[in-house]
């Protein structure tokens, strides 16, 4: 069956929605079945002439007067306390209108940890600059006001700091003796099913291996920044994050507000990828700017970034599969190591995909955490499942050998009817069709079964596949608010974001389809703290999120417009659940003739507007299913006899993650987890210094990150079947697409070559 005929069958079922399926009231969404509106159209994102004519204002962009300039100073040991602090030559330096220290600080309380509650967005829960204390190689120790960069910049390097240093632990082998259970968001990373280890050494045929990732630093083209003043009491910021409401309750917890007196907007972020939270400079800018009296602009270099910012930590991960001769898994055991700062809670939950992937008569599944002094860690795009597919994906690839079976086929037959190690249903998974997809467009039969035997003149070619896998997500919290005009336009206000990944235009599409309006005729506000709802732009969940908010908001509008409307409309005796949005009118869903349009309700009723405002309901969907997003990864790469050098000359996602909303965007999502897989895959990695704790590759020359000659063309496919337990049938697809692609390059760096590299990156020292 091809793809399509496959979505077609499933969309036939998908029609005819469980009563149990998501909606309010239990009803099914209308935009599920929908097939005709702007839902599924490729759509140029909105903001799109904004940016590139430069009129979309970042947070280094917003002017507020009489602003000074903040430049960082940060510490060159991994733990010690200051001995020594001289400011005099920096305080006397032109240009410069402060120099703080933990000496002349305003007194702070720490920001709340990110998942240590609700809105809690801190990357680490340490004092800010209270005392001379010092916890990571890069913490800062002072921060320079003047009345330009360049000033600041230069006084900066005038403060002299002589450090007393005390032992640390920055040798991962040395903390390994000290290693911990891992907990990720409440839960431990710990799961045990039969007794893996027995059915491991009983079984025909397996694998038992250890996989190695780097730590990864995060580099989205926007460094990290913000704009701050104070109104008396009252906070602004001007902020570069995928969190506002969650910084803004932050800040207020930092300084001892209500949460009220501090707004956060963030209209415009250059990329996030999971590290645009609360770190210490917002805090730092703050705090300045209150000892001051004026307004701060802080943004932090490349190098600043790598300081303070965290990113992906190391880990080292054993896996091992036990299956019969027909390649049946008895035993998947998936455990490791990982670091973390003393003072955040992070183990990068690399067990996650094996967790649901495969059928297995047993599983052993567990993360254990190291801690170290170090900069704290924190969630970069797909924590998890991107390494965590590694070594897994990788192991499969490595049991099809062994088993002498090609590595589809092993992964088709260990396909699961249900959820593996909850037992729960799958509310929607179609990885098979999407195999199926993808292999006949990649071409996979045309590879070569023998390792090092296709080869063109000094270059070896191989293909490699893998699968890619990220849970659905929906957090609690989500809200919207919506107004509806006179003149028959709607604008929503919800407290999200917008980082490049076209989520304001989707949302403007699916608001307009629901409304059955034109998509000029709908305004989608966001990236504001004074908007309802607490929406993270994280765990690829605002598509879901902020479509559970709009959809209850709009039940909401059409209760109110329907009181509105009154006896002497058509619509008289209608509930909300029997009416939809058409063509500018509110109709009967099932008889669209009965409508009265939005015009007239409201002139009738003499409203210049109606606004309404409601929760989404709890995320009870993924309590009754086991929901993600899925891929096919293809890769193909060829590598050079001579310099060992590896090049990927093609690649292929075939997706599967629900209803596509906007393909335009979906597939530039698509395409750019799948860069950033190449780029974990091939070159990323943080230098850290295990002697000093200093990372030692602070830039973009000494970091290597894809470029345009790295990155071959990039095919994407998907599945386009809806989700019918899902708001709008859709899953997320900012994660997946980074996932299983470093297992897809080495699988096929291993068809090329038959060597098999299990330490990331794949650089040319390994293979030669």
């Amino acid at each position: 069956m091809s793809i399509k005929d496959a979505a077609q069958a499933v969309m036939k079922k998908a029609v005819q929605i469980a009563p149990d399926a998501w909606m309010p009231g239990g009803k099914p969404d209308p935009l599920i079945r929908q097939k005709h509106g702007l839902i599924g159209t490729p759509t140029s994102r909105l903001d799109g002439p904004q940016k590139v004519s430069g009129t979309a204002k970042f947070a280094a962009e917003f002017p507020m007067e009489n602003m000074v300039y903040a430049a960082l100073k940060y510490s060159t040991v991994a733990k010690g306390r200051i001995k020594g602090l001289d400011t005099a030559a920096a305080e006397a330096a032109s240009g410069v209108v402060l120099v703080m220290t933990y000496r002349n600080a305003p007194r702070m309380k720490p920001a709340p940890p990110f998942m240590s509650s609700a809105k809690a967005a801190g990357g680490d829960d340490l004092p800010i600059m209270q005392d001379e204390a010092i916890h990571w190689n890069g913490q800062p120790v002072a921060l320079v006001l003047a009345d330009t960069q360049e000033q600041a910049d230069y006084a900066k390097s005038l403060v002299s700091v002589v450090y007393e240093t005390e032992s640390s632990v920055t040798l991962f082998e040395d903390a390994k003796a000290n290693a911990e259970p891992g907990v990720f968001q409440g839960e431990p990373l710990l799961l045990e099913i039969g007794d893996a280890e027995a059915s491991l050494a009983a079984a025909s045929h397996k694998v038992d291996v250890i996989y190695k990732t780097p730590r990864h630093s995060h580099n989205p083209i926007e460094l990290h920044a913000a704009t701050i003043g104070w109104n008396g009491e009252d906070l602004r910021v001007h902020d570069a994050s995928q969190g506002v409401a969650h910084a803004a309750w932050s800040l207020a917890q930092v300084f001892g507000l209500k949460e009220e007196q501090v707004h956060v907007t963030s209209p415009y972020v250059g990329g996030g990828f999971g590290s645009k939270t609360l770190w210490q400079h917002q805090i730092l800018a703050a705090a300045a700017s209150k000892v001051a009296g004026r307004p701060v602009r802080i943004m932090l270099s490349r190098e600043g970034v790598y300081r303070i910012v965290g990113g992906r930590t190391l880990t080292e991960q054993r896996v091992a599969i036990g299956a019969n001769a027909e390649g049946q898994f008895e035993a998947l055991i998936h455990t490791g190591t990982v670091a973390m700062g003393h003072h955040n809670n992070m183990p990068e939950p690399f067990i996650l995909p094996a967790k649901s992937a495969y059928r297995s008569a047993s599983f052993k599944l567990d993360v254990e955490a190291v801690k170290m002094d170090m900069l704290a860690n924190t969630f970069m795009r797909a924590p998890g499942e991107s390494v965590g597919t590694f070594g897994l994906e990788c192991a499969v690839d490595e049991l099809a050998i062994s088993l002498g079976m090609d590595p589809i086929e092993l992964r088709l037959r260990n396909e699961p009817e249900k959820d593996p190690t909850t037992g729960a249903p799958f509310s929607s998974r179609h990885i098979v069709e999407a195999y199926r997809a993808g292999a006949e467009k990649f071409g996979w039969s045309g590879r070569r079964a023998t390792p090092g035997t296709h080869r063109e003149g000094e270059w070896l070619i191989g293909m490699g596949c893998a699968t890619a896998t990220y849970p659905y997500y929906r957090m609690p919290g989500g809200a919207a608010r919506i107004t509806l005009t006179h003149d028959g336009r709607a604008t929503v206000e919800i407290a999200a974001h917008e980082m490049g990944m076209g989520t304001a235009t989707t949302q403007t599409m699916v608001t307009a389809d629901r409304l059955g309006l034109g998509m000029e005729c709908v305004t989608v506000n966001y990236g504001d703290s004074h908007f309802p709802g607490v929406v993270l732009a994280g765990g690829s969940q605002q598509t879901a999120s902020i479509g559970a908010s709009v959809t209850a908001a709009h039940r909401e509008l059409i209760k109110e417009l329907l009181k509105l409307a009154g006896k002497d409309s058509l619509l008289a005796g209608l509930d909300a659940d029997e009416v939809i949005g058409r063509d500018g009118y509110l109709c009967k869903a099932e008889e669209p003739g009965r409508r009265e349009s939005y015009v007239s309700i409201m002139a009738r009723a003499q409203r210049s507007e109606v606004t309404v405002e409601a929760n989404a309901p709890p995320p009870l969907e993924f309590t009754h299913w086991s929901m993600h997003s899925y891929g096919a990864m293809f890769c193909e790469v060829r590598v050079n006899t001579v310099t060992g050098e590896t090049r990927v000359s093609r690649f292929l996602g075939s997706f599967d993650c629900g209803r596509i909303l906007n393909p335009k965007t979906a597939a530039s999502q698509f395409r750019g987890g799948i860069i950033m897989g190449l780029g974990l895959a091939l070159m990323e990695e943080t230098e850290f210094d295990e002697r000093t704790g200093r990372v030692m590759n602070p830039s973009l020359a000494e970091y290597h990150v894809p470029v345009h000659m790295d990155v071959p063309e990039i095919d994407v496919i998907w599945t386009d079947i809806p989700d019918p337990h899902a708001p709008m049938g859709a899953h997320g697809v900012g994660e997946i697409g980074i996932t299983g692609v470093g297992a897809a390059v080495a699988n096929a760096v291993y068809s090329a070559t038959g060597k098999r590299v299990r330490d990331l990156p794949i650089t040319l020292d390994k293979i030669l």
